[in-house]
């Protein structure tokens, strides 16, 4: 029996602000790595991590300058920033609520669980020491949703919308941080493809929980073409832009035969993970890495929209 189109909007976003409250939780643990090191004698570090995460227009309308406890407090704990952490896990679990019949109990109390402790947490400022603690407690709660998530739902149409959610935010997580990142820190642009100094490339992988195993691919040696290969094109690294739509196609394959029908959507999901297949790391920065990122983010957004139109969800949270 085919899912009613506010309950497939309800898990396809429960999911995705369940990834974006992780996500920026990481952009900012990244943000905090890279000023503390004093590598760079700008002075503009935390605007590329509100560029990265896309809220840099909402900020400005709000603060004149880019204070490190300004930045904080809106990306973390600003109910003004929809997506705040704290916005984000808040949306996540009034969406949960709305769907909660089609949770399993041990989903939706954990859900719930975790909503009440980043609540809490973030109820108040975060100083720049307390960083460490309320990203480690953040990562802690999303991962305990994730687990639960893996180990108690059928692995049914709930679940593919759910699956679907989560990948749609976690590529555009991926390309933003790559994009962004990759153009801010290098000196200029016709440094592509050069040698930088070491610790910029490991806050990019460490912004992904990607520095431990780009170490075991590539034994430990950082260099930007090997990084910009493995956050998009390797297949085994689960926040790689071709792991997420590898998954993002196979959770559609299973609701079209499940609808016994071949949406539209579909088409263009297979449409861009071929992209990933056909593709090399060489030929991407050839053509021009940020052009292909732009794009791609561009395609992932009108994906996400083609998955609401064909599968009738209610207009959007």
């Amino acid at each position: 029996m085919a899912l009613l189109g506010r309950t497939a909007n309800g898990l396809f976003w429960m999911f995705r602000y369940i990834e974006r409250a992780e996500n920026m939780a990481r952009l900012v643990e990244a943000g905090m790595r890279i000023s503390l090191t004093n590598l760079s004698a700008e002075p503009d570090e935390w605007q590329s991590v509100l560029v990265s995460a896309g809220v840099e227009a909402g900020f400005r309308g709000k603060y004149d300058d880019f204070d490190a406890a300004n930045v904080l407090d809106f990306m973390l704990c600003d109910r003004d920033n929809p997506s705040s952490v704290r916005s984000s896990i808040d949306t996540a679990r009034t969406n949960g609520r709305m769907v909660r019949t089609a949770l399993t109990r041990d989903l939706w109390e954990t859900v719930n669980e975790s909503w009440l402790a980043i609540q809490q947490r973030l109820s108040r400022p975060v100083s720049a020491r307390e960083v460490p603690a309320v990203v480690d407690l953040i990562k802690r709660q999303s991962a305990l949703i994730r687990g639960t998530f893996h180990a108690t739902m059928l692995r049914n149409e709930i679940f593919d919308f759910c699956n679907l959610g989560a990948f749609i935010e976690r590529a555009d997580n991926t390309a933003r941080i790559l994009d962004v990142k990759y153009w801010l820190l290098l000196p200029e642009h016709s440094s592509v493809g050069s040698a930088l100094d070491n610790f910029q490339w490991v806050s990019i992988l460490r912004s992904v929980s990607a520095h431990r195993s780009y170490a075991w691919e590539y034994d430990g040696e950082f260099r930007a073409v090997n990084i910009i290969d493995f956050l998009m094109l390797n297949r085994r690294m689960p926040r790689s832009l071709a792991f997420s739509y590898g998954l993002i196609e196979d959770s559609l394959k299973f609701l079209d035969r499940n609808y016994e029908t071949h949406h539209p959507c579909r088409k263009t999901a297979t449409a861009i993970n071929q992209r990933f297949s056909e593709l090399s790391v060489r030929e991407i920065i050839d053509g021009g890495l940020h052009e292909f990122l732009e794009q791609f983010i561009l395609d992932n957004n009108r994906l996400a929209r083609e998955i609401g139109e064909n599968y009738r969800f209610y207009p959007g949270t």
